[in-house]
């Protein structure tokens, strides 16, 4: 049964020293129309994604240079393309590290085709790219009224977050993530309770989903000056009234 094709064609960054490894994934994704661009250290894969701007990125976690762990933190400081590890290191350490620092996901070597192409459709659907979805007719009274801590300002009827003047510009996952944090008005908000917020339509949510969408939620909200969102170790997350 052939595999149904991805909606639209990706701009797929392949981070790997190995030419073997980059020419296998490119053939991979070439099946699905993707296009790939392609980088052999950790210098030349910063480089590439600031210049790029790729949808997606592909990284191993050994190379020359600044290694994957380092390139992983760069370009999450970059911005919000996720980033799958791809890499012959099956240790849970490393594993915890790559997401910790801001991978969305993490795949070992070897791997086929299926399952390549499923762990990009997946993390490309929890990314939840593109503009915040404007409510339905008659949602918007059912919305509420505006929902406020400290400067940070959410419009449930308009979907939209502000701090003060300045509106965020915020992933549909990003701002449920807020509204979960602003209705809870300062008081602790669970992982399980905020991970369900961030991905209504998934059944069973991965809560290792959830760190590298927090971190980019509270790099927007730290950049306009609105309140710290604190992690409260092995608990959950709440904000800095």
């Amino acid at each position: 049964m052939a595999m149904r094709r991805s909606p639209r064609p990706l701009r797929i960054l392949v981070v790997d020293d190995d030419p073997a490894m980059v020419g296998a994934i490119t053939a991979l994704v070439g099946t699905e129309g993707h296009q790939v661009i392609t980088a052999y250290d950790g210098l030349t894969a910063v480089r590439r994604y600031r210049e790029e701007r790729p949808d997606i990125v592909l990284l191993d976690l050994a190379m020359p240079g600044p290694d994957g762990f380092t390139v992983a933190g760069r370009i999450r400081a970059e911005g919000d393309a996720p980033i799958v590890v791809v890499s012959g290191e099956s240790s849970e350490e490393a594993k915890v590290r790559a997401l910790g620092i801001g991978a969305d996901d993490y795949l070992v070597k070897p791997f086929g085709r299926a399952e390549l192409l499923a762990r990009i459709g997946a993390v490309m659907r929890r990314a939840d790219r593109g503009p915040v979805a404007a409510p339905l007719p008659g949602e918007a009274e059912s919305a509420g009224t505006t929902l406020q801590v400290g400067a940070l300002l959410l419009d449930p009827a308009r979907h939209e977050a502000r701090v003060g003047e300045q509106r965020l510009d915020l992933t549909p996952i990003e701002y449920r993530l807020a509204e979960a944090l602003v209705r809870a008005g300062g008081d602790l908000v669970p992982h399980l309770r905020l991970v369900r917020a961030g991905w209504p339509a998934e059944a069973d949510p991965d809560l290792l989903w959830l760190k590298p969408h927090v971190a980019r939620l509270r790099r927007k909200v730290d950049a306009a000056g609105g309140p710290a969102i604190l992690a409260i170790r092995g608990v959950g997350y709440r904000l800095d009234l």
